[in-house]
């Protein structure tokens, strides 16, 4: 039986107090080996993801399975989990509550995860703001600030206008070597090459291309601000 096949038949468990065990670490931007209780949540979440905003769609469907691709030949169990993600009574905070809990040590999965839902929420041309708003609670629930959450959101969609800062998680004031040290590391933390490295799906890959592109466009326009001169007054 396929791990797809079993989260059908154990969503219902996913839940159980007795898994909320801390997760002892194996891959730091990975889950614990067969954890079904995570697999069902990141499902729970995309599909209520999907939901956020009043409609499910085939194109959410199907970004939902090209971002956490399930096995060859088990497509139709994965939409089963899909769809019972979606019915259940259980809340978007439950899921979002137990793997924020299990995988608090672990923030570059959770960003992960978050990043497969911006996928989602993107897949069918506009993100609107009950789908901001979901995506805000998750990552609230993760366990990341607001500011984090500034950056992560601004990596996956583009900076607003006036806020290059918040895709390198900073606020404007800060310093040229301030800004400078943000980039570099958030270069380092989402290259592809990086991603590749550990194991992610293409589309992952995909995901970290684009991110890193709007780092480094957000870098390229606050190094430009320092070095414009300020006018006389």
């Amino acid at each position: 039986m396929s791990v797809w096949s079993r989260i059908v038949e154990l969503a219902a468990r996913a839940f159980d107090p007795a898994g909320d065990e801390p997760a002892q670490p194996t891959n730091e931007c990975a889950p614990d080996v067969n954890d079904v209780g995570f697999t069902a949540a990141v499902i729970g979440l995309a599909a209520k993801m999907a939901k956020a905003d009043g409609v499910v769609s085939d194109t959410e469907m199907l970004a939902a399975a090209r971002v956490f691709q399930p096995p060859p030949g088990e497509e139709v169990a994965f939409r089963r989990a899909f769809l019972l993600a979606r019915q259940t009574v259980l809340g978007f905070e439950s899921y979002a509550r137990q793997i924020g809990r299990k995988y608090r040590a672990r923030p570059c999965l959770l960003e992960d995860v978050l990043d497969g839902l911006f996928h989602i929420a993107a897949a069918d041309g506009h993100v609107g703001p009950q789908e901001i708003e979901y995506l805000a609670r998750v990552a609230e629930l993760f366990g990341f600030s607001e500011l984090e959450f500034r950056r992560i959101k601004a990596s996956n969609l583009g900076a607003d206008s006036d806020d290059p800062y918040a895709v390198l998680g900073l606020l404007p004031g800060v310093t040229f070597e301030e800004a400078r040290h943000a980039w570099r590391r958030l270069v380092a933390e989402n290259h592809p090459d990086q991603m590749a490295a550990r194991g992610a799906p293409p589309q992952f890959v995909a995901i970290a291309a684009e991110k890193t592109a709007a780092i480094n466009a957000a870098w390229a326009a606050i190094r430009e601000e320092f070095s414009t001169p300020v006018a006389a007054d």
